[in-house]
């Protein structure tokens, strides 16, 4: 099975940034479409954003759109989540997942399509 480790989470003033990274342990990692969740104190999980496999697709929740970028780097087995503009509602632990699809450009916000979960970063935005 994939292993994933999430890093880059802290604590950040409203208006900052962090970069998330998500690092994978298999060489095939090019064949996953990778998604980036959050879980808040008394919420539901929910999928903030995903890149297709061959980086075709990427896909951004409302709530992040302008201010979060998903990222790949092939050679390092790592994808990204730049957020910029960080707001305290962004407080959360944030996990990636993977997820091995029949078609290329697709990926999806779906928490049930990933099979494979990294352990989960904290990011708090306080001042």
């Amino acid at each position: 099975q994939l292993q994933l480790v999430e890093s880059g989470g802290g604590l950040v003033q409203p208006g900052g940034s962090l970069r998330l990274s998500c690092a994978a342990s298999a060489f095939t990692f090019d064949t996953y479409a990778i998604g980036w969740f959050r879980l808040a104190p008394g919420k539901d999980r929910e999928g903030v954003s995903c890149i297709s496999r061959n980086d075709g697709t990427t896909y951004y929740a409302d709530s992040v759109k302008g201010r979060f970028t998903i990222s790949r780097d092939s050679a390092k087995n790592t994808v990204y989540l730049q957020m910029d503009s960080l707001k305290p509602e962004d407080t959360a632990v944030y996990y990636c997942a993977a997820d091995n699809p029949w078609y290329d450009y697709y990926c999806s916000a779906t928490i049930n399509e990933y099979d494979s979960w990294g352990q989960g970063t904290q990011v708090t935005v306080s001042s």
